[in-house]
């Protein structure tokens, strides 16, 4: 396997790029990303290795969140630096034999990416060297219909993600998209939303005056969105 030189320079993705263009074999054959992809959010995300536990506990609960996620236009696109047969090997191996969390009996349907030559993780920048310089890290890349990233999450190898987190993540890009709002901390739908600042004082003053909105003060401002309505457009125009 490749190995990293230790003065290599690892480069990544920024938020806002273009997702870098790659054609890989998976699982589910073979794909070009993220022409295939064209018109879906997309979830990228890498993992260390197959046949390891907290791998394993998150393919588990992405393969049974996966339609969750796509009735929120959402795909999902798995990457390791192993081979196409271990892929196999270990998704079967968790269908046949694992259980976490009251799950079992999972079949992972979403392509897995073969990458042993780490051609998409080095374009990614999934290879941190210090963690690690032949496995990838969790790296998770939210990608929008245009084939632009959005936003970008990494955890190290030792910790599993939020599932919870990636879904709020993917539906509150497209509420901020669809309905031209940001989302404060912790928002969930139903939860109001932020007003984007003023730009002049006489718009500052209005907003003030508006009974629809909620300012505490010119810069801060909200308003409510309720959950119907979110799902109407997000979810529901799926």
């Amino acid at each position: 396997m490749e190995q990293y030189q230790e003065n290599e320079i690892i480069s990544m993705p920024r938020i806002g790029d273009a997702a870098p263009e790659f054609k890989a074999v998976t699982t589910q054959g073979d794909i070009n990303f993220p022409a295939d992809y064209k018109g879906d959010w997309v979830i990228l995300f890498s993992h260390p290795a197959d046949f390891t536990p907290v791998c394993t506990s998150e393919f588990i609960t992405f393969a049974t969140l996966e339609d969750k996620f796509a009735k929120a236009n959402c795909k999902l696109v798995g990457l390791s630096i192993d081979g196409l047969y271990s892929h196999i090997a270990w998704l079967r191996t968790i269908k046949e034999k694992i259980e976490f969390n009251g799950m079992k009996n999972v079949e992972v349907n979403f392509p897995l990416i073969e990458d042993i030559k780490m051609d998409v993780a080095k374009k990614y920048g999934m290879i941190q060297p210090n963690e690690s310089s032949t496995k990838a890290v969790r790296a998770v890349f939210f990608i929008d219909p245009k084939g632009i990233i959005r936003a970008i999450i990494y955890y190290p190898l030792s910790l599993g993600r939020n599932f919870d987190e990636l879904y709020r993540v993917v539906v509150a890009l497209q509420t901020a998209d669809e309905f031209g709002v940001a989302t404060p901390a912790d928002w969930n739908p139903g939860d109001d939303v932020i007003v984007s600042p003023a730009g002049s004082c006489g718009t500052a003053k209005e907003r003030m005056a508006d009974t629809e909105i909620d300012c505490k003060d010119w810069f801060f401002c909200t308003k409510k969105l309720d959950k119907d309505t979110v799902l109407d457009k997000v979810l529901r125009k799926n």
